[in-house]
Parts: structure tokens; C-alpha cells; sequence
């Protein structure tokens, strides 16, 4: 027990209303943090991890929930401790913000489209601190370079909508920190950022920590992030906590069968070195037989050269074009049939429009593309149609793509109908077994999108996608929403028909580890042109890039005993992808440091 632990959690019970009776949402979850100390709380989507922290900012109750037991114990600057469960909301609404801050996973829906920056910084200072305007602006901008904004009195003037992601994740930060909280909440801060900027807002978070003595609850589900940040963990699992421990112990000797598998499903960086080959994971509980490498075969499926993709910036009275977006800058790769090529980089880099511009889902400006010595770019709208048949891709967001008026065997059977492919009692056997083959029960075949979980969507979109036999699966970033557990299984399940189908994918990712389990080949991406590109094992185990070099530093590696320090980071701004009209960039020109390992020279960027 901590003898001056800023929050205290005691025996904590949850509960939802819904039309068939009260639904239990966190059953008899206790653990405290004290000052200065990080505690992460770990477990999946619908563990109960967010709803706890919630209940201790009282914000529960605006969501449909109710706290039907337990403690909240908060020890405030003045007048000592005070259970927050009993608290009533005006006294809620001076602590929230004045004495614990909340940093939420989406910043673009915890600020304000219609207030500049400065203001909302602002807002709070004074209204809690009762501050002047102009003292409430000296804070604001002395927190904008605590956060290490670049410009900062620039920024201040600035709406949300003209910062990129990780500013606006940085002015969040800024103002959960702004009335210097005892006690700071972060509901996965890092999940929707590139692997550099969360590499860069961790260390902030730590070492605000360290200088001002604030106690951090950090809620997420990245064993890496866990690794590199926590002091103690708590791991949740179906609302009630199952395992406790420093964070040494958890990754070294956890004790619970789902903290084990867990861990068990973290790929992690370097497991891979010394094995030229991609294969699939070896997962706790599965009855798999050891997991076989793919080789693939080595003739050409994709063949893209020179491939370039801009959008026009208009302006001006007539709306003219003033300048182009140079998404994708003289591209060229090859990908085997049987093989997967991954393109990493960060976002903005261009690497989903590559994805897009193949398909012709988005028009290239030039360049050739090949699928199967067919000229993609050569085609008329009638045979693009017909060339789709070969090939299909699988989008980051499967509720998306899934139409939610249409059960789930209509939606597979829909490339087909469309195709005429198959008809009848056919087409039945061949949903049934794309379900088998996804591993989906087939019960589910009625079902409707939303009420199945995002991994499960994920599979009828990866179903989807098989119907029409492709050639090539273009993925793009298929598997960073998801869990741990069902990523690993995503990830193995396109690895196995990957063997069986001989498909070949072109895999669009920002998760190094992940990258590194499936690929034949990387290519890294920056400011839409190719940097590295080679053979996996070459381009992980010797970068010759700087960017690589830089890219690789940043990537967390779940392993508390080898965890990034600030000074490890050292990224130049990206530079805007945006030049006037007329602008035409040279050539993309590559030295061969290895077989098949080529570097961008150094006259070409970067």
C-alpha cells in the first residue's frame, strides 16, 4: 500500500442500462498511483480499461453509466482526501481540468473546430486559476514550447484543422497540463500517431512527469508503449483487473494465462533477424503445427515504374491551380507472385496514395504499372473494371468500407454478383468456405457489420477481398486498429492463405514489427519518393538511410530493459510536399549497396 497515493481505486463496480437489464462494465477493479509514478492500465478493446478511468473523472455518468460501488479516494492539494465517487458535479467540474487533466486518444474531438489554439488554452486557465488575459497567454505560450511545438506564438493564432495530428495531440497535451494537475489521464495518447511522433510525445509525457511530480494513469493496449513508459501495470481483461505488477515482472514472469497470451502475441522488433524469410506467428493456445516460412516464387506479378501522383492546391479568383501536392514522386518496385512487398513511412509520406494510385482508385499523373504484363495505365474504364478482378484491397477502417444495411453474406457475395462470377448454390459453397477460410463461424452469415467486433469485421472485409480469387491484395494499414491478439491472428490468417492462394501483397503499415513478421521486401517512404528499398533483412538489420536509421530508433520495443531516452530522437521537420506549378523535381536516383538493396544518394531529398 502507498501511504500518500494521489488516487486511490477501491473495489470499483461499473454498470450500463441497457433494454435487457444492467450490463457490468468494470466488477470490483482496485489499484492506486502515487506521485510521480506512471501506472499503465493494459488490456483489449471492451476490457473495461477506459470506463475506469471515466468513473475517477466522473465523466461516466454523461455516457450511460452508473458507478454502483466501490471507492474513488483523490487526495487534493488543500482539504486532504475526498472520495470522488460521492462528489458532486460542481465540485467535479473544479477538479476536472484544475486538479486532474485528461488527455484523450482523439484530439481532433477534444478541441474546438470553431476556437483558435490560443484561446482554448486559455479557457481553462481562466476560468480555474482566475488569471488575467494577458498572463493566461504567457502560460499558454510557455506551455507551447514545454510541448515543443515549433512557432509557437504562430500556432496560438492557428484553428485546429491547419495543425497536422501530432500538433493537435501536442495542444491536448498542453492543456491537460495547463492548471498543473496532481494526477493526468492518458487514454491511448500515442494509437492514432506515426511511430516518430509517439516516440516523441512519450518521452514528453515522461519527463513532464519527472520535472513536476504529476502521477500519470496511462491507459493503452501497446505492450511496446507499455514497456517504455510504465512503472507498474495493471491488466484488465472482461472488466476485472487479473494481474498486478511492476513492470519488470509482467514481461518477465507474468502469472495469468491471458497476461502470458498477451505477451505471447507482441511481435516485436528483431525477432526475425537471421531468418530471410517471412512466417507466421507462434501464438499461445493455438494448436497450429510450427509455422512454416513462404517463399514465394521469383516472377514478376507488379511491375510499377516512374509512377507519380499530384494534387492540384487551388486559389486565387478563378480558382486556378497555385501549386501542386507532390503525394507520390517517381515510385518504381517490383513485387513477386506469392511475395509481399510492405511500404513504411510516416503519415504524409504518400504511401496510401502509391496504394490508391495502382488501382487507379486515385488517377496517376505518369509512370507505368503492370499486373500480370497487363498495362494498367493503358486501360479504358471498361477494362480497368474487368483488370479489378486480379486485384483488391483491404482499407484501414473496416467499418467503413462495410455497408451497414447488408448482412455479411451479401456483402461477400457482392463482388461476385457484380462479376458474375458465380451464381447460385456455387456461390453459397464459396462464401461459406471464404468464411471458413477467415476463420468466421457461419452462423455469422445473417449477421449485420455492427454487431461483430472490429477484428471480425476485419475478416469479412479480408473474405471480401478473396471472393474473386485476386492476384494482389493491397492492404492498407489492415491491421493498426485492431487488438494485439486479433491483429496477430489477422496478420497470420493473410500470411496462411498468402501460402496456400499464392497471393502476393503490397502491405501499407506504419508498425515497424508488424512489417518486419510479413515482408519480403520494404520500402521506405519519404515526402513520396522511395528512400530504402531491399530485401527485409538487409533494410532492418543494416539501414543505410538516414531516415531509416532515424525510423528504426523511434520504434518502441516491447522489452522494459531496452527503452528509448529522449536524446535517442533526433528528427529534422518533414518539409511540405507542396511546390509551386512548374516545379519538377529531379529524377529519383539510387545506389546498390547490396543485392537488391538500393539507397536514394544523398543529392535527392532528405
Amino acid at each position: 500500500m502507498l501511504d500518500h497515493a494521489i488516487a486511490r481505486i477501491q473495489n470499483l463496480r461499473v454498470e450500463f442500462e441497457t433494454k435487457d437489464g444492467p450490463v457490468v462494465g468494470v466488477e470490483d477493479v482496485s489499484f492506486e498511483i502515487g506521485p510521480g509514478e506512471t501506472v499503465c492500465v493494459v488490456g483489449e478493446s471492451g476490457s473495461g480499461k477506459s470506463v475506469s478511468s471515466l468513473s475517477l473523472m466522473r465523466l461516466i455518468e454523461y455516457g450511460g453509466g452508473d458507478i454502483a460501488g466501490g471507492r474513488l479516494l483523490f487526495d487534493r492539494r488543500e482539504g486532504g482526501e475526498i472520495d470522488l465517487a460521492q462528489a458532486d458535479q460542481d465540485l467535479m467540474r473544479t477538479i476536472r481540468g484544475n486538479e486532474i487533466g485528461m488527455i484523450f486518444q482523439e484530439p481532433m474531438t477534444a478541441l474546438n473546430p470553431v476556437f483558435t489554439v490560443g484561446k482554448q488554452l486559455t479557457e481553462g486557465l481562466r476560468v480555474h486559476r482566475g488569471m488575467t488575459k494577458h498572463e493566461a497567454e504567457a502560460r499558454a505560450l510557455e506551455l507551447m514550447q514545454q510541448v515543443r511545438i515549433p512557432e509557437p506564438e504562430r500556432r496560438l493564432t492557428q484553428y485546429p484543422h491547419e495543425l497536422s495530428g501530432g500538433m493537435r495531440q501536442r495542444v491536448v497535451i498542453a492543456m491537460a497540463l495547463a492548471c498543473k494537475p496532481r494526477l493526468l489521464i492518458a487514454d491511448e495518447p500515442t494509437t492514432a500517431l506515426d511511430v516518430t511522433i509517439q516516440a516523441e510525445i512519450l518521452a514528453l509525457i515522461d519527463r513532464l512527469k519527472r520535472e513536476t511530480g504529476t502521477a500519470v494513469m496511462f491507459i493503452t493496449h501497446d505492450m511496446a508503449v507499455v514497456a517504455q513508459m510504465a512503472d507498474r501495470v495493471v491488466v484488465m481483461f472482461r472488466g476485472k483487473k487479473v494481474e498486478e505488477g511492476t513492470v519488470e515482472e509482467i514481461f518477465e514472469n507474468p502469472q495469468h494465462p491471458y497476461t502470458q497470451a498477451l505477451l505471447a502475441a507482441v511481435p516485436k522488433l528483431g525477432e526475425m533477424t537471421g531468418k530471410a524469410l517471412p512466417e507466421p506467428m507462434k501464438l499461445l493456445g493455438s494448436d497450429a503445427q510450427e509455422p512454416k516460412p513462404i517463399p514465394g516464387s521469383d516472377e514478376v506479378l507488379l511491375r510499377v515504374r516512374n509512377l507519380t501522383t499530384r494534387f492540384p492546391v487551388k486559389g486565387g479568383f478563378f480558382r486556378s491551380t497555385v501549386a501542386n501536392v507532390h503525394a507520390v514522386e517517381d515510385l518504381s518496385f517490383d513485387i513477386q507472385k506469392g511475395q509481399t512487398l510492405s511500404l513504411v513511412g510516416e503519415s504524409g509520406c504518400g504511401k496510401s496514395t502509391a496504394g490508391r494510385s495502382i488501382l487507379r482508385l486515385i488517377e496517376p499523373l505518369s509512370g507505368s504499372i503492370e499486373l500480370d504484363r497487363k498495362d494498367i495505365m493503358a486501360l479504358n474504364q471498361r477494362d480497368l473494371r474487368t483488370a479489378r478482378l486480379d486485384m483488391q484491397m483491404i482499407f484501414q477502417d473496416p467499418f467503413a468500407s462495410l455497408n451497414p444495411q447488408m448482412n455479411l453474406s451479401d456483402q461477400v457475395a457482392e463482388p461476385m454478383r457484380n462479376f458474375d462470377t458465380l451464381k447460385g448454390s456455387d456461390m453459397d459453397d464459396r462464401i461459406a468456405m471464404l468464411f471458413d477460410r477467415v476463420e468466421l463461424p457461419r452462423s455469422f452469415l445473417r449477421r449485420f457489420p455492427h454487431e461483430l467486433s472490429g477484428g471480425q469485421r476485419q475478416r469479412v472485409a479480408i473474405a471480401r477481398a478473396l471472393a474473386l480469387n485476386p492476384k494482389l491484395i493491397i492492404a492498407d494499414e489492415a491491421v493498426s486498429a485492431l487488438d494485439v491478439s486479433v491483429q496477430a491472428q489477422v496478420v497470420n490468417l493473410m500470411m496462411e492463405l498468402q501460402a496456400e492462394l499464392g497471393l502476393s501483397f503490397l502491405f501499407i503499415s506504419h508498425d515497424m514489427a508488424v512489417v518486419e513478421r510479413v515482408s519480403h521486401k520494404v520500402g521506405v517512404m519519404y515526402l513520396g519518393r522511395i528512400v530504402e528499398l531491399g530485401p527485409r533483412a538487409a533494410v532492418f538489420e543494416n539501414p543505410q538511410h538516414p531516415y531509416t536509421q532515424a525510423l528504426m530508433k523511434a520504434v518502441p520495443i516491447a522489452d522494459p530493459r531496452r527503452r528509448k531516452s529522449e536524446k535517442d530522437l533526433n528528427f529534422k521537420p518533414i518539409p511540405s510536399p507542396i511546390h509551386p506549378v512548374g516545379y519538377e523535381p529531379g529524377p529519383s536516383v539510387f545506389d546498390q549497396v547490396s543485392p537488391g538493396h538500393y539507397v536514394l544518394t544523398s543529392d535527392s531529398g532528405y
